[in-house]
């Protein structure tokens, strides 16, 4: 953990919440406490008279979702947001890494979790290392203070490339999303391209993003609502997208309408490797809560199935790293992604053998496909 980095990170995230915060007061008409709800609801509501989206017990709601909504019709509400960030980014992650570090070790410790997540998934605590933020460049960049113990050591990250639509396509065994991958296609393109009837050279960034939040959407079970709420568009175009994309990926459709049905009548929902999650309010009579069960439904068969995938990895890697008495450690998972530290003598030996040994964990009918990048920090192998 470079600390050094860390320090000067924070230094500047300060600079960078000083200029946020006259930024704000200047937009706000005076000075007010940022980080209290009410005093920035009075703000937003009553003096500069925008639409209250929503109320709490105690007045108006001024949380992630009403500032989204609201920063199209002033700019406060998106100064407030970045505030908002730079703050958590500071308090949460830069400032409170070095406190982590154990003394002897001169490394940060986290814990893995086998049965918090309810896919399978391993969930990380103190501190949660699968929550370094990813969203924004600043947040991206508190990855550079993880870095090699050894100057001349490397840190090579091992990515699975969407691999929950790689076993929507494997469990689904639709022909079109079967096809793209086999193809090596660009996925979001290819959907957007389908879904929108056109050639994949005429597609825009924007249709790529709208094939995007479909691709990823369907997997969880999102509806129109969700959709629309993602891509900032009407519920009846939300709800057109999502009709065009099930009569192009009718494999897709035929496979979420059984994997519902085959949950009610087992009351659970299965990896490919057999491992089964409950699904207690599959027949609720309480449409919300069966709504909620269906998603999870849908979406424990994959992203479950991804679990099982980078386990099986990760022992097999384990395995060969031992038998081979190698120098360089696995050190962090995170999700769909591996990550180590390498001998630089072993460098090119795990950039080849990481991936193949990734790619081969899980049996699908599409190829997996592991992304591999190698730095002097996690920032840089990224």
């Amino acid at each position: 953990m470079d600390t050094k980095f860390l320090k000067i990170m924070s230094r500047n995230i300060g600079q960078k919440m000083t200029r946020a915060m006259e930024e704000i007061y200047d937009l706000a008409g005076g000075v007010f406490n940022i980080n209290s709800p009410k005093q920035l609801g009075l703000i937003l509501f009553e003096k500069l008279g925008l639409p209250p989206v929503k109320k709490t017990k105690t007045g108006y709601s001024t949380d992630v979702t009403v500032l989204e909504k609201l920063k199209n019709q002033h700019p406060l509400p998106e100064k407030i947001l970045e505030f908002r960030m730079l703050t958590k980014l500071r308090s949460t992650y830069v400032d409170a890494m070095p406190a982590l570090i154990n003394p002897k070790t001169l490394r940060v410790h986290g814990s893995f979790n086998q049965t918090v997540a309810a896919t399978g998934r391993l969930s990380s605590s103190n501190p949660n290392f699968q929550n370094i933020p990813i969203r924004t460049e600043m947040g991206r960049e508190i990855r550079k203070a993880f870095c090699a113990q050894e100057k001349d050591h490397f840190i090579l990250a091992a990515d699975y490339s969407q691999v929950e639509l790689r076993i929507m396509a494997h469990l689904s065994e639709d022909p079109n999303l079967v096809a793209a991958f086999k193809q090596d296609a660009d996925i979001h393109t290819h959907t957007a391209a389908m879904v929108f009837n056109l050639k994949q050279e005429d597609i825009t960034s924007d249709m790529r993003r709208t094939a995007k939040v479909i691709n990823f959407g369907i997997m969880y079970g999102a509806g129109a609502h969700r959709i629309s709420q993602e891509l900032n568009i009407s519920h009846g175009d939300a709800g057109a997208i999502i009709k065009a994309y099930f009569e192009r990926y009718t494999g897709v459709k035929d496979y979420i309408e059984k994997t519902i049905t085959e949950c009610k009548e087992l009351g659970y929902a299965s990896t490919l490797y057999g491992r089964k999650r409950p699904i207690q309010d599959i027949n609720s009579e309480n449409r919300n809560l069966q709504e909620a069960a269906k998603r999870a439904a849908i979406n424990m068969p994959v992203q479950g199935t991804a679990a099982d995938i980078i386990k099986i990895a990760m022992i097999r890697m384990h395995d060969w790293m031992k038998k081979e008495n190698l120098k360089s450690k696995m050190i962090l998972q995170v999700h769909d992604e591996l990550v180590f530290e390498v001998h630089p003598d072993e460098l090119e030996l795990l950039k080849k053998q990481v991936p193949a040994i990734m790619e081969l964990a899980g049996k699908l009918i599409v190829p997996l496909k592991v992304d591999v990048g190698v730095g002097k920090d996690w920032y840089e192998a990224h």
